[in-house]
């Protein structure tokens, strides 16, 4: 069904065909169900009210609701209707919300348009129903312009097309295994605001016609509950997730997540200790995958070679090409005894269409696009992150990447988790800081970190200074937010 696809909304209608009465989405708050023939209706529904409405083909609308059923109604109606959906996160703040919303042109939102002049729809009704909508537009017209945070200034839109996207569910779904099957009951207790919920959740859901089990809040008491309850059978997740689940008794993971078949993890590197921990907890281990929303957004996964292995984001997706690249571009020669450290560069059927509005930035005229992250591929083909371009720590000209520092010090048995950022310094140019989080009642001092970094790092590489914090910023998708760190806390 997939091949025949060309606006996203067909994911939708190709479902509810196949199997109308099954189960498109359980909304775990309310415990109510809805199935793929009363979805397709809904979104029939509401795109015919946006084009009643006045919506033009291109037009640009605001979506700002939690993970819901709603949302999914109001994403693939904007689509259907030839809309582009503008994802914006319920909790954003009303200053980068007008940003937002002036940058991309968007005059309709749907969900709080509290703190913006743009017109505000009401939310639509996930059992309305309507005549056959005839989707408007697919392939290359943009169908979600998500905006990224950026290692640097303002965030930017990412033009995603509908070709792009269905693309990279297609990429996805063809993994064998395949990481969502219309049996399956996947757990979306990611926003679908952000493109690794709406791509590799949503999308993937509505692509093989599986059920969505949506949560708006991960808490882990309450996700073990609700995977018990609705007898779930592939997580969607990220690091901190895990991490939560892990701090549960392993016989309670074990009798809680006795129907998990599959558990995969994004946007942020997952700690080798959540891996090993999850698999000594349930006999399953967690896969793990790489992407940017310009990618759209998966472009690496463990699945691929079938094997877990810390440290690794795993290879290239079917129809996806990964290499490393040095910064004027030219191809590293991988055929070294010892593997060499690139800037990785990418190509694919998934990749964007430039940044918002003309398209700047983007796949250069071979169809390769530098994503900005620096990694090395090992003997066995699986890419390894080492850290984003723009965090490089540059110290007296050499380079410091971060998550070596990190790593050194997480060896301490104090530390539940560490940070290293790039702080200006007049000697230097600039030095190493780390904030450090502390496991309960544990005592640490910055010397004992920096004596422990000391005896295993370059001297350039050591910590300069050492901040304590109870817990590190982190994104919604569970990204380290540096920009943060590098002000002295408090500020």
């Amino acid at each position: 069904m997939l091949t025949s696809a060309r606006n996203l909304s067909d994911l939708v209608r190709a479902s509810a065909r196949r199997g109308p009465t099954h189960v498109a989405l359980v909304d775990a708050a309310s415990g109510k169900s809805l199935t793929w023939e009363t979805i397709d209706g809904a979104v029939d529904a509401f795109a015919r009210r946006l084009a009643d409405s006045g919506l033009q083909p291109g037009d640009r609308v605001a979506l700002r609701l939690p993970t819901s059923p709603e949302f999914v109604v109001s994403a693939f109606g904007i689509l259907r209707a030839g809309g582009i959906v503008v994802p914006i996160g319920p909790g954003i703040p009303p200053r980068e919300l007008q940003r937002v919303l002036a940058d991309s042109g968007a005059a309709l939102l749907v969900g709080d348009g509290e703190g913006s002049d743009a017109t505000v729809l009401d939310v639509p009704d996930v059992s309305a129903t309507a005549e056959p909508f005839e989707p408007v537009g697919g392939g290359e017209d943009i169908a979600v312009l998500g905006y990224t945070s950026g290692t640097s200034g303002a965030p930017r839109g990412a033009m995603l097309s509908h070709r792009a996207l269905l693309a990279n569910v297609a990429q996805c779904a063809s993994l064998r295994p395949a990481p969502v099957t219309a049996g399956d009951r996947v757990l979306l207790a990611l926003p679908l605001f952000h493109v690794y919920g709406l791509g590799p959740g949503l999308l993937q859901v509505a692509g093989a016609g599986a059920t969505a089990v949506l949560l708006e809040r991960f808490e882990p008491a309450t996700a073990l509950d609700v995977i018990e309850e609705h007898r779930v059978t592939t997580m969607v997740g990220v690091p901190p997730m895990y991490r939560a689940l892990l701090a549960h008794p392993v016989e309670v993971l074990r009798e809680k997540l006795a129907t998990v078949r599959l558990f995969t993890s994004g946007a942020a590197p997952l700690p080798a200790g959540v891996i090993d921990g999850m698999r000594a907890a349930t006999g399953i281990p967690v896969y793990e995958g790489y992407g940017l929303t310009e990618t759209g957004p998966v472009l690496t996964s463990t699945l691929v070679g079938g094997v877990p292995k810390p440290g690794s984001v795993g290879r290239a997706l079917p129809g996806v090409e990964v290499r490393l690249v040095d910064t004027d571009g030219s191809v590293l020669d991988l055929d070294e005894d010892e593997p060499g450290t690139g800037l990785v560069s990418a190509k694919g059927d998934n990749l964007f269409s430039g940044y918002w509005p003309d398209g700047a930035h983007g796949p250069d005229s071979s169809g390769w696009f530098r994503t900005g992250d620096v990694g090395f591929i090992d003997s066995d083909g699986d890419l390894h992150l080492v850290d984003r371009a723009g965090d490089l720590i540059i110290v007296n000209g050499f380079n410091v990447y971060p998550h070596e520092v990190e790593q050194v010090v997480g060896e301490l048995p104090d530390v539940l988790e560490a940070a290293a950022v790039g702080v200006p310094d007049e000697k230097t140019g600039e030095s190493v800081k780390v904030v450090v989080v502390l496991r309960d009642g544990a005592s640490l001092s910055a010397g004992d970190v920096v004596s422990h970094c000391a005896a295993r790092l370059a001297k350039f590489k050591v910590p300069t200074s050492v901040e304590f914090a109870p817990a590190l910023p982190h994104s919604p998708t569970g990204k380290l937010a540096r920009a943060v760190l590098r002000k002295p806390l408090g500020a």
